[in-house]
């Protein structure tokens, strides 16, 4: 384990009482600011240490440290967060892409799993599985350059969910660091149950994931037209490509290299992405589309619906209520005045649309959520879903030292029990 400190108070540089952490060698380090943005472009959170944890024992470690020097700490994936939420101003960064290594294929309880690293991204994934297995996940997300543990404390979307659910429905055995530096195995079959659902969709809130075991099938190898067959759609305006299942996954890649070229991939990203009831979604697209965003919003926009039966309720993950929702992602680019407008107004208005949501009464939730208060956050996973939100957070995490950048809890402010 490596770690970068940089004007650090005296006390974190003493014992702490774990000698695994201090085995670590400490190297000044001038790059701290990078790991204090991400991907949104409009948040920084520079920590004062950031951690290249390369075991789960090492994380362990970090996370007991942290505990006894009092320092917030946060796991950070591949950076991709909008709001700052991979963030620990002034505290403890894991740099988790170090958490990799070699993916290993096991037999699982309804047949075999990709062992995975959580450092590792799914584009990993899908190059280990479909090249050298012939074999995929059911689910994957509409941009493989995320870590899996990134995905599985949020939720993992596609166009896929539709049929097999989110990511976090497909998962069968997770290896997860508790807020209290315990390294546990859990699963649904386990005395550790509990866990296993806090942390999927928890937002890093509960514990760290280290490890994930992955259900795999026959990479599917389906014709384009087999599977218009079934659909209603006007003859010839579909647009069919002949490209390969890895290809095809990889899709948004091309996307990614463009805008590093043209240099909006390190524009400000000021994204917003919301799950819209059915009953609503008419509503929303005269109110919202035609209105509100009758300008556009400045890069791509996603809308595909999803099933609530394919997500598992006992989970963190918040999903609206009725039994069809639609994603709706706002994948916004802020480029400079005069090209566009500013990643302020693209901000307020996204706020406008929440809003109006509100004013509404629209069945809606926040996907990748942020909010700045509890009361907000109360609101968002409901009275039930709020109340175990909290019972988990005190079980698992009761010095509230995880994921300060989601600003739900802070160590000043631990949750109790009700």
């Amino acid at each position: 384990m490596i770690a970068y400190f940089e004007n650090l108070p005296r006390r974190l540089s003493a014992t702490a009482g774990d000698d695994d952490f201090n085995a670590a060698d400490e190297t000044n380090n001038g790059d701290l600011k990078s790991f204090g943005s991400d991907f949104g472009g409009m948040i920084t959170s520079v920590p004062a240490a950031v951690i290249q944890p390369s075991t789960a024992d090492e994380v362990a470690s970090a996370i007991r440290f942290a505990r006894a020097n009092g320092l917030a700490l946060a796991a950070r994936g591949n950076g991709h967060s909008i709001h700052g939420q991979a963030g620990a101003a002034g505290g403890l960064v894991l740099d988790m892409r170090v958490l990799a290594g070699p993916i290993g294929l096991t037999g699982g309880p309804r047949g075999p799993c990709a062992e995975v690293p959580a450092g590792a991204l799914w584009s990993e994934v899908l190059e280990w599985a479909v090249t050298e297995h012939g074999l995929a996940p059911r689910s994957w997300t509409d941009y493989l350059g995320l870590t899996v543990g990134g995905t599985l404390s949020n939720g993992g979307v596609s166009g896929q969910t539709f049929c097999h659910g989110p990511q976090v429905v497909n998962v069968s055995q997770l290896e997860v660091v508790t807020g209290d530096g315990e390294r546990r195995l859990c699963s649904p079959e386990t005395g550790e149950a509990d866990l296993f659902f806090a942390v999927l969709g928890g937002l890093g809130q509960f514990g760290v994931i280290t490890r994930a075991w992955i259900p795999l099938l026959p990479a599917p190898d389906a014709r384009a037209a087999e599977m218009l067959k079934p659909l209603g759609y006007v003859k010839g305006l579909e647009f069919c490509a002949k490209v390969s299942y890895v290809d095809f996954l990889s899709r948004v890649n091309h996307s990614e290299a463009e805008a590093r070229v043209n240099g909006t991939w390190d524009a400000p990203h000021p994204w917003l992405n919301i799950f819209v009831s059915a009953c609503d979604i008419v509503d929303f697209d005269r109110e919202v589309f035609r209105m509100i965003l009758r300008r556009g919003v400045g890069g791509p926009m996603l809308v595909y619906p999803m099933l609530r039966r394919k997500w598992d309720q006992r989970m963190s993950v918040s999903v609206p209520d009725g039994e069809i929702f639609y994603l709706v992602a706002l994948l916004r680019f802020a480029r400079p005045p005069p090209d566009g407008p500013s990643a302020e107004e693209m901000m307020a208005e996204n706020q406008a649309v929440v809003d109006r949501c509100r004013s509404a009464g629209y069945n809606y939730k926040l996907y990748l959520p942020h909010y700045r208060d509890q009361s907000q956050w109360a609101v968002h996973f409901g009275e039930k879903g709020w109340s175990r939100f909290l019972d988990r957070k005190a079980r698992y995490d009761p010095a509230a030292i995880l994921s300060p950048g989601q600003l739900i809890f802070s160590p000043e402010a631990p949750p109790h029990r009700r």
